[in-house]
């Protein structure tokens, strides 16, 4: 039996709270009658990044001075079903998560699919044609009902033995806690946040989930009514719920619900700066912290000036994008960092 390493503490003394935001932002592929053209840039993929990608698609395309520059346009992971994402493109499977959205990149071409956005690096099952350009930086934390059971920090020892089922109640973690069965869910098997989450908890090498889990919660989507359980525990991306907590960025489905972001390894302050409303530099430290990416073709991205002029270094979102990524929850990456590009 293991014990958490830093002091478990209770819940009601949680640094991070259900904070009440009135308004919020439901951006959710391009605009109704706008059917993006053959020369747009084209996004499909993760939900974690899709609500900062519309943001700034919008902001971007506002900024163009000439109707025939090409605009930039982002389909969300969800609803389920087809889409066509620009004029004559192929229709297709909506791609739902970073890795759907990987598939889609490098199953189509520039005529349907221009970029994928990833909330997870590459990785060696990738093609080494694909070009990951840094966009912002996250974080993944665990999130659990504010009034459940759950305490306010676990280890990464305790987050491996509940996804692999080592340990299925509370009590088996520290005996003060309730001898309840713990409920641990997962997104959806394409979802980047599940895919960096595995890993991050087995220690650079993934974890492969317990029978005791469930798999396929949509990310970051705290309106599920199965994460209301008292024993609920998910991965959750510390930007998502920043925006979504501090800065309205969350609507309809796309909520935290119940859910309150929990501490990892007993990280000083937590996740959430909650005076800076950002991700804690602490916490920025650690292992969960990551970058998140569009992803292009090679052959496109070396090609493609105008490609290069939006999303890479000294581009527009580079140089133009930093409020637009803060007020999403995500911390803007430093001119070096910001449209670098890294292979698998």
């Amino acid at each position: 039996m293991r014990k958490t390493a830093a002091k478990l503490l209770t819940v009601a003394a949680l640094a991070t709270s259900v904070v009440t935001v009135v308004g919020g932002t439901a951006v959710a592929d391009p605009a109704p009658g706008v059917t993006p053209r053959a020369v747009d840039f084209v996004g499909v993929g993760s939900d974690t990044t899709q609500s900062v990608l519309n943001k700034l698609a919008a902001d971007y395309n506002a900024s163009l001075t000439t109707t025939t520059a090409p605009r930039v346009y982002s389909w969300d992971a969800i609803p389920s079903g087809t889409i066509t994402p620009k004029t004559g493109a192929a229709t297709i499977t909506r791609p739902n998560g970073s890795g759907a959205g990987i598939n889609a990149l490098n199953t189509y071409t520039s005529t349907t699919v221009d970029f994928a956005r990833s909330s997870r690096g590459p990785q060696a099952s990738d093609p080494t044609t694909d070009d990951f350009v840094a966009l912002a930086k996250d974080a993944v934390a665990w999130a659990a009902p504010a009034t459940g059971n759950a305490p306010a920090n676990l280890s990464t020892a305790n987050l491996k033995d509940i996804y692999t089922c080592a340990v299925t109640t509370w009590n088996q973690i520290d005996p003060s806690l309730p001898n309840a069965t713990i409920k641990p869910f997962l997104p959806q098997t394409n979802s980047g946040t599940r895919s960096f989450f595995l890993t991050t908890i087995g220690g650079g090498v993934a974890v492969t989930p317990g029978a005791c889990v469930t798999s396929g919660t949509q990310e970051n989507q705290g309106s599920d009514p199965a994460l209301a359980d008292a024993n609920a525990v998910v991965p959750y991306s510390v930007a998502h719920y920043v925006g979504q907590v501090y800065y309205g960025q969350g609507s309809g489905a796309d909520v935290q619900g119940p859910l309150t972001i929990r501490n990892v390894d007993g990280v000083a302050g937590g996740p959430v700066d909650t005076t800076a409303k950002t991700i804690s530099s602490a916490f920025a430290a650690t292992p969960y912290a990551r970058v998140v990416y569009n992803v292009f073709r090679d052959a496109d991205w070396t090609s493609n000036a105008t490609l290069r002029a939006v999303f890479g270094k000294g581009g527009w979102i580079c140089a133009n994008g930093a409020a637009d990524i803060k007020s999403f929850g995500f911390l803007p990456l430093s001119s070096f960092a910001c449209g670098s590009v890294t292979h698998s």
